[in-house]
């Protein structure tokens, strides 16, 4: 049944969800990649949809900017929606020079500054991770398709701007690939709920060299990235 932030009833949700910050990214998988689709959110403008690929059901979802927005949306779908794998899509900034623009990143793990883990009480920093098998299934798409692609650490940060902008240097210097805003909410939703998540990431800045991509590119252009996540759907039971 429907939540405050998902008005979806019950079996409108497949067990699978692409998640993306930008819900309009949402409506372009949709609208490109999937067949007999059924928008079943539209609350506070968070587009979510379900269809077909390839024969297998799959829903698309934005996820909004931040570890609270994620947070929301990852908890509910994952505790009250019964879903089980959620595949994060999203953008990043690349922090190594390696790392350039439009190579995807596959996060492994994921600091974060954030205080999302003091709400279970360890005793001790928790060190959030995806789920090994879809970070697998991701891997072996990108391969089979030639796609360039990093697999390592990366930083979920609750500032966009910082008073110290030069604080993402410290995170490049322990190897850490890229910065983003969502993924350590949603591996440690993942982890406390008994579910499976990985967030891939296609590299829309480089903070070292100050290249970008646009607004309308992050919104249409990031195929690449949405061919492995779909990939990975395919391999999934």
């Amino acid at each position: 049944m429907p939540t405050v932030h998902i008005g979806a009833q019950d079996g409108q949700i497949a067990s699978t969800v692409l998640m993306s910050g930008d819900p309009l990214r949402a409506q372009f998988i949709a609208d490109r990649y999937l067949q007999d689709c059924v928008t079943f959110n539209q609350v506070r403008g968070m587009t979510g949809i379900t269809g077909t690929v390839g024969g297998r059901r799959v829903s698309v979802m934005g996820h909004g900017m931040g570890m609270p927005s994620m947070g929301i949306y990852s908890y509910e779908l994952f505790k009250f929606f019964d879903v089980q794998n959620i595949l994060r899509v999203g953008s990043c900034g690349s922090l190594q020079t390696g790392v350039e623009l439009r190579d995807i990143v596959f996060a492994m793990g994921s600091c974060t500054d954030s205080n999302w883990q003091s709400q279970y009480g360890l005793a001790g920093h928790f060190a959030p991770i995806a789920s090994f098998g879809l970070l697998e299934h991701a891997v072996s798409v990108a391969r089979q398709q030639g796609v360039r692609f990093h697999v390592g650490n990366t930083v979920a940060s609750d500032l966009f701007y910082s008073a110290d902008p030069d604080s993402w240097k410290r995170w490049a210097s322990v190897g850490v690939l890229a910065m983003e805003m969502e993924t350590a909410a949603l591996y440690m939703n993942a982890a406390h709920l008994g579910r499976n998540a990985l967030a891939m990431f296609t590299v829309s800045d480089h903070l070292d060299t100050g290249l970008f991509l646009s607004a309308q590119q992050r919104e249409t252009t990031l195929t690449t990235m949405i061919d492995i996540a779909l990939g990975v759907v395919q391999r999934l039971p």
